[in-house]
């Protein structure tokens, strides 16, 4: 029984991804209207001049999550390890803290940063959004360092002040190789959902022509159907993902039996 629900969630899940791969490769203008094999729509996604916008707007979105994600890794690993040496009381207040922005919902944290942009008179464009999705990013990588830091022999660091190494010295070669699988991870999670939010970024990214995927599609949407060709760009997409999580995963499990 529980085996047979597995095998349903998952196909669930993964069976709309399923359709938009199998799609992706017929000229069909409507999805769900098979009309024979063809590699037409990558190649006419590729094509130089055409769908300017589109490539625009996945250009512009991967730069902002690329961005976003490398900051977010880097303020969330260091806010990990300064929440993780206060003492339990400040610990707690700290992880209720971090978890509210996570709780909280998307266009709640959106028109929070709309407003707080307009009140300090911030033009909204590229630099909001990065900011933006470094704000909401950021907690989700704190929870990924956090459990790697409570897993780490404490003395480890102490050894390292002992024998001479200074505490820059002893973060960089003692305490980032023990957290990088969760720097990793939070790095991941924050790249996806950058390319993932809309709710954040619309509230945002200003009117000055600015396009991410997630308003593209929305705008898109609205005229009354989808462009064909965002059938083969999520299915690369998602191979992309899917190959990058495999070599991840691989990779931690070879250190895992090294170790």
């Amino acid at each position: 029984m529980a085996r047979a629900y597995l095998w349903i969630l998952l196909l669930l899940l993964y069976s709309p991804i399923v359709i938009i791969v199998v799609y992706s490769f017929t000229e069909a203008k409507v999805l769900g209207n098979w009309t024979g094999f063809s590699t037409k729509l990558y190649t006419s996604l590729f094509a130089v001049g055409s769908h300017h916008s589109l490539m625009n707007a996945l250009i512009n979105t991967v730069t902002i999550a690329l961005l976003s994600a490398t900051v977010s890794t880097l303020l969330g690993s260091m806010a990990a390890i300064g929440i993780f040496n206060l003492k339990a009381r400040s610990r707690k207040a700290m992880n209720l803290v971090n978890s509210i922005p996570i709780l909280n919902g998307d266009i709640i944290t959106g028109i929070s940063l709309f407003l707080l942009f307009v009140s300090l008179g911030v033009t909204q464009g590229y630099v909001t959004v990065v900011l933006a999705h470094i704000t909401f990013c950021t907690p989700y990588v704190v929870l990924s360092v956090l459990p790697r830091l409570k897993q780490m022999n404490p003395n480890v660091y102490e050894a390292a002040l002992d024998l001479g190494a200074t505490p820059m010295q002893a973060l960089w070669k003692v305490i980032v190789p023990e957290i990088r699988p969760g720097m990793i991870s939070g790095f991941m999670l924050a790249l996806t959902l950058s390319i993932d939010d809309f709710a954040v970024t619309v509230f945002t990214i200003g009117n000055q022509g600015l396009e991410t995927l997630s308003t593209y599609i929305y705008a898109d949407a609205r005229k009354g159907g989808l462009t064909p060709e965002l059938r083969p760009l999520s299915a690369i997409i998602f191979v992309v993902v899917l190959a990058l999580l495999i070599v991840i995963n691989y990779r931690a499990g070879k250190t895992k039996r090294q170790s």
